[in-house]
């Protein structure tokens, strides 16, 4: 990667690393094909095989959906076969016939019955893909989900979607969570275009200024990832566990490098459509992707990118995730494109240079999920290699207008027929 040759138009808009990404791209998503079986989709171990015990589960299957509909929408074949059975998968077995929403895996596989908005995020954002490219049933499915986000998770007094509830929905979660949240904007940002609709953007800035705005810029532009139901935060949340997945203690730097794109597509979108774009959404924009590369990057004196922070800055789960410098670079091409500003530019090559030397999985495909603190891969955080989406996205956004969600843009593509229902 560090040998391209950089054009008058900047190393970010050289045609060779366009074609770099395409080329990379087309290889995730032929990995991620092994990843179907009867449910839905599943997660792959590290040399792309599916484990014997392997079952479908609501979050795979969801991605997989948006990611199969994105490479639908870019004209890689024999996708579309991959967005049907996705979309069976998550109408039927992934889906609580009794009490509506979905579950986290088929049937419940795992005894959890609760309706999370994390999932939920992800369940409208693949079928708002799909209806992008042209896919039969759809639209109604994606007229379920957002019923759901409409009148259950979203909290028009908190201007945010509330976190989770019990299987019956008698209960919910008294946990307020960013994470959630800001898929919940990724989400947005997509049914503002799939719909239509500008409220879409308005509930978007909304999260953005109560986690981002107000939240974050307390605390040093790196976002507080945990809350209690009066979105106070929680400080000491999971400081036991501080390897979890999805709710880590202390700060992260990835979603900070996440939200900065987030806010930079949001202002694109409001400005596209001439609604009220407050200044601090590019403001903040910088503030995260600098806190992110001042204290994420080389934080342990080894290059990368840690897993997590505390509350002074120190790294705590020193683990490089792969999808953190996914975002980091998706993140720096965006404010490059956004500012033409260099030294996006040289963060995102900086970036790639280490995505191509440690993640890319020469041997067995796809990105190494997960590295050591000495850039090994490892296992402690993220087995396998269950995720498409951050990766292939990665490949997309450096050659996408910020201005509209990905699906939208694909299919908007100069010389680009209407997808086929095929």
């Amino acid at each position: 990667m560090s040998d391209l040759t950089r054009t008058d138009a900047g190393w970010m808009a050289c045609p060779a690393h366009h074609q770099w990404l395409h080329d990379q791209g087309r290889r995730l998503v032929d990995f991620a094909r092994a990843a179907r079986v009867a449910d839905g989709f599943t997660s792959l171990d590290s040399f792309g095989q599916r484990p014997d015990n392997a079952w479908a589960d609501t979050m795979t299957t969801a991605r997989m959906v948006h990611s199969f509909a994105l490479a639908h929408l870019q004209g890689l074949p024999d996708c579309a076969q991959l967005i049907d059975h996705g979309l069976a998968a998550l109408a039927g077995p992934l889906r609580d016939a009794r009490h509506g929403g979905w579950f986290a895996t088929a049937h419940a596989h795992d005894g959890n019955t609760r309706k999370q908005a994390y999932l939920h995020a992800f369940v409208a954002l693949a079928f708002s893909s799909a209806a992008v490219a042209g896919r039969q049933g759809s639209a109604e499915l994606l007229g379920d989900a957002v019923e759901l986000l409409e009148d259950t998770f979203w909290s028009e007094a908190e201007g945010a979607l509330l976190e989770s509830f019990t299987g019956d929905w008698s209960a919910c979660e008294a946990y307020r969570g960013a994470n959630s949240n800001m898929h919940g904007v990724e989400a947005f940002l997509a049914l503002a275009d799939v719909l239509d609709e500008n409220l879409w953007l308005d509930r978007a800035l909304r999260i953005a200024e109560r986690v981002i705005h107000v939240q974050a810029a307390q605390a040093g532009y790196l976002p507080v990832e945990h809350f209690d139901e009066h979105w106070q935060p929680l400080p000491d949340y999971n400081r036991d566990h501080p390897a979890d997945p999805f709710r880590p203690f202390g700060k992260t730097p990835g979603h900070a490098f996440e939200w900065a794109r987030l806010l930079l597509h949001l202002e694109a979108a409001r400005t596209r459509r001439g609604m009220p774009t407050p200044d601090w959404l590019l403001d903040d924009a910088r503030q995260l992707f600098h806190s992110a590369c001042q204290h994420g990057w080389n934080a342990d004196g080894q290059p990368g990118i840690v897993y997590t922070l505390d509350w002074d800055n120190r790294p705590v789960v020193r683990e490089r995730l792969h999808w953190t410098l996914a975002e980091a670079s998706a993140a720096a091409a965006a404010l490059w494109q956004r500012t033409g500003e260099a030294e996006y530019e040289q963060w995102g090559q900086r970036f790639w240079d280490f995505i191509d030397l440690h993640l890319i999985d020469r041997e067995h495909g796809s990105w190494h999920h997960e590295l050591d603190p000495h850039n090994r891969p490892s296992a402690r955080i993220w087995p396998g290699k269950p995720d498409l989406y951050h990766a292939y996205q990665a490949t997309l956004l450096p050659r996408l207008p910020l201005a509209i969600s990905l699906a939208s843009a694909l299919a908007q593509q100069p010389g680009r027929q209407h997808a086929q229902t095929d």
